[in-house]
C-alpha cells in the first residue's frame, strides 16, 4: 500500500538542467577551460560533484570541487532569477498526494543551496514536504539507492510503500534498487531509457491515478 511519495527535483518539479549546464560552462570558462554542453549529459542526475567533476576529468583538468561548485551556484542563482517555473502538473500533483494523506519527501542529488534556490524560484515552499534530502546527505549518489533509502527511513516508511517520481536514468535505477515503485517523466530522457519504471508519462499533469492509488 502506498504511503509516501519521494520527488526528485530537476526534471520533475522544475527544468533547470540547461541553466546549471550554462552556469558550469561559464565557470569553466572563468578557469580557462572551454567545455561543451554535451560533455555534461552522462552526468545528469548524479549530483553536482559528479556533474562538474566528471567533465573536469574528461579534460584532465584539475579542480577544487568545493570551490568550483560554489562558484557555479553563484552564477546559477543569477541566471535563473525569474526564469524558471514549476513544470506542468507539479504543484497539483503535490496537492493530490497531500489530499490522500501521503507523506512527501523531496530527494535531490543536488546540493542544498541549489535545492533552496529552485524551490524559491518556482514557488513551492519547503513546508510542502515532510522531509528534505539533498546530495550532501549521502556518500553514494544515484544510481545507488542510498538517497531514497535515507528518505524512506526519515519518513519512517518501508521502501515497498514508497513511490519515486524521477526523470533520469540514474534516478530510476536508484529507485528500483531501493525496492520502490517508480513513476518516470519524459522531461530529460526517452521512453526506451526509462524502461525500468512502473509508469512512464510526459509530465506530472498526465500522471495516472493508479500511480498514487495502490
Amino acid at each position: 500500500m502506498l504511503q509516501g511519495v519521494l520527488f526528485d527535483m530537476d526534471g520533475v518539479l522544475v527544468d533547470s538542467e540547461s541553466f546549471i549546464c550554462e552556469a558550469a560552462v561559464k565557470m569553466f570558462e572563468e578557469k580557462g577551460l572551454k567545455v561543451k554542453k554535451e560533455d555534461f549529459i552522462p552526468f545528469v542526475g548524479t549530483g553536482e560533484n559528479r556533474y562538474i567533476g566528471g567533465v573536469a576529468e574528461k579534460y584532465n583538468f584539475p579542480i577544487n570541487i568545493e570551490h568550483v561548485k560554489a562558484r557555479t551556484y553563484e552564477i546559477y542563482e543569477v541566471i535563473v532569477k525569474n526564469k524558471i517555473k514549476a513544470l506542468p502538473g507539479a504543484k497539483d500533483f503535490i496537492e493530490r498526494c497531500r489530499q490522500k494523506s501521503l507523506k512527501l519527501a523531496l530527494v535531490t542529488s543536488a546540493d542544498e543551496v541549489k535545492m533552496l534556490i529552485n524551490l524559491k524560484e518556482i514557488g513551492i515552499p519547503t513546508s510542502k514536504f515532510d522531509v528534505l534530502i539533498n546530495g550532501l546527505d549521502v556518500e553514494q549518489k544515484k544510481p545507488f539507492p542510498d538517497i531514497y533509502l535515507k528518505a524512506a527511513g526519515e519518513l519512517e516508511l518501508k521502501p515497498e510503500h514508497c513511490l519515486v517520481v524521477e526523470d533520469a536514468v540514474s534516478g530510476v535505477k536508484a529507485a528500483k534498487a531501493a525496492g520502490m515503485r517508480c513513476l518516470a517523466l519524459l522531461t530529460s530522457f526517452n521512453e526506451k531509457d526509462l524502461k525500468g519504471s512502473d509508469w512512464i508519462v510526459q509530465n506530472l499533469k498526465s500522471a495516472p491515478e493508479e500511480a498514487i492509488n495502490w
